[in-house]
């Protein structure tokens, strides 16, 4: 690696600093990243009407459920990759990097053929209307089709993040951000000699924006240097480091898969409201991702930082990492949260222009942002403890939040005539605050202090790094 540029040093300096410099590529990235998937429900909404948009808004869940294992996989990536970089343990960076991509790879066919089987039934078992169960079932399996590329990049960009970079995976994100603006809609309408897919010209545009961006990515790779050279004769299975791996990934795709089906049966809950009710809750939740995104880039940050930190022994550094993140985040949901209140119909315009499904829309999001700001400091604490690899109490956060709080609220406040789908949005705000409360309970008790997940190194071995 003599000579190479491997990373950034987070463990010197100001951890404000670190904070706001790694925070910004990433929020620039997630932003795209979520315009990335909102263009495809604005075209969708715009010029193939309320039940198109209804039908893209249901298959999110599914899409979250079917990569929640692969994407515990990829944070486990991104904690080892930055506790053996701020130990210096060049050697374990290199393997770690080789068994995640053979893991990975593996993992993205058997889900991509899995969802390609299953998702009609799916879609039928969350009350899908059956005027959009064709529509979402179209868009899913075109999506699906080219997950293998979703995963390759979302692993290069967790490799790069544990090494201290949070900037190169946003030139490829952006690159793959204006191809699908560019294809959705020639895809959709069929301009010029590009066919008429409707919602599936939405699919396929994002898989083919995905696959340039992973094909980038690995030719970056492949100029970067040995450490992070992309080669399948490399991929080898190491044993050791796949238990480490499954021991940080598989609760932390444990708590994103709880997640991923609490949405579903939440969804299926909302689904039995119509399809009005289903488009006008997707437009609010495209927004919700929006808002959320300054906080979960903060939280990543949390991660990379705190796992170079740990790995380094530097408890005090994590320390005002938290409490420079949560301030950042919870200054911005803040912000993001009145504008919510007060102008929700200039935001819910960009779907729609259909008076009752936007007045509708607007109703939900003043509930829905509520939890915004308790969602921001869960978020911070989160990352912190993925950071350090104590991934097995954010599952039970997970778990408690949705299955004991969120589900069993909404199905019964949904049932009370007088509040119907607003018992949903209140059972949203209900499980963000009691999710909130019990992470920052655990944080005080400073427990994440003793998960150093990689031992010590031994000896002083050397990583090369640049700031």
């Amino acid at each position: 690696m003599e000579g190479k540029r491997s990373g950034k040093d987070l463990t010197q300096g100001s951890m404000m600093r670190h904070v706001i410099n790694f925070s910004l590529p990433m929020l620039i990235g997630n932003l795209l990243q979520a315009l990335y998937n909102t263009v495809d429900s604005i075209w969708v909404g715009n010029f193939l009407g309320p039940a198109a948009l209804g039908a893209v808004s249901v298959s999110f869940p599914i899409i979250f459920v079917l990569l929640s294992m692969i994407m515990g996989i990829t944070m486990a990536t991104t904690i080892l990759v930055a506790q053996y970089m701020g130990s210096r343990q060049t050697d374990m960076v290199k393997k770690t990097i080789n068994n995640t991509f053979l893991i990975l790879s593996v993992s993205a066919i058997a889900v991509s053929i899995l969802g390609i089987l299953f998702n009609r039934s799916i879609l039928r078992l969350i009350n899908t209307p059956e005027d959009i169960l064709v529509m979402a079932s179209s868009y899913l399996n075109l999506f699906l089709a080219g997950l293998i590329f979703m995963f390759g990049y979302n692993t290069i960009s967790a490799i790069l993040r544990g090494l201290g970079d949070s900037k190169t995976p946003l030139s490829f994100l952006a690159i793959a951000t204006v191809i699908n603006i560019i294809l959705d809609p020639l895809f959709i309408l069929g301009v010029g000699p590009f066919p008429r897919l409707e919602i599936a010209g939405a699919a396929l545009a994002t898989t083919i924006a995905q696959a340039i961006s992973f094909i980038i990515s690995v030719i970056y790779l492949n100029r970067k240097g040995d450490l992070l050279t992309f080669n399948i004769r490399y991929f080898k299975f190491d044993r050791e480091l796949t238990k480490k791996t499954v021991k940080i990934g598989v609760p932390a795709g444990i708590q994103m898969s709880v997640v991923s089906v609490g949405m579903l049966v939440v969804s299926a809950i909302i689904n039995s409201f119509g399809t009005q009710t289903v488009a006008s809750f997707g437009m609010a939740s495209r927004l919700d991702q929006f808002a959320m995104l300054p906080s979960q880039s903060i939280s990543m940050a949390t991660s990379a930082i705190a796992g170079q930190n740990i790995g380094a022994g530097k408890d005090e550094n994590v320390k005002q990492a938290v409490r420079w993140s949560t301030i950042f985040a919870v200054g911005i949901a803040a912000v993001i949260t009145l504008a919510a209140q007060l102008a929700p119909r200039a935001l819910l315009g960009l779907f729609t222009s259909d008076s009752e499904l936007l007045a509708l829309g607007e109703h939900n999001l003043r509930i829905l942002s509520l939890a915004y700001i308790p969602s921001a400091v869960m978020f911070i604490t989160v990352g912190l403890l993925r950071g350090a690899g104590d991934t097995f109490p954010t599952m039970i956060f997970s778990i408690t939040s949705l299955w004991v709080i969120r589900v069993p609220l909404a199905k019964l406040l949904s049932g009370f005539p007088s509040l119907g789908a607003d018992g949903i949005w209140i059972a949203i705000v209900t499980s963000a605050v009691i999710s909130m409360l019990m992470s920052r309970i655990y944080y005080a008790t400073g427990k994440w202090k003793e998960k150093n997940v990689i031992g010590r190194p031994s000896g002083d071995q050397h990583l090369v790094v640049s700031d």
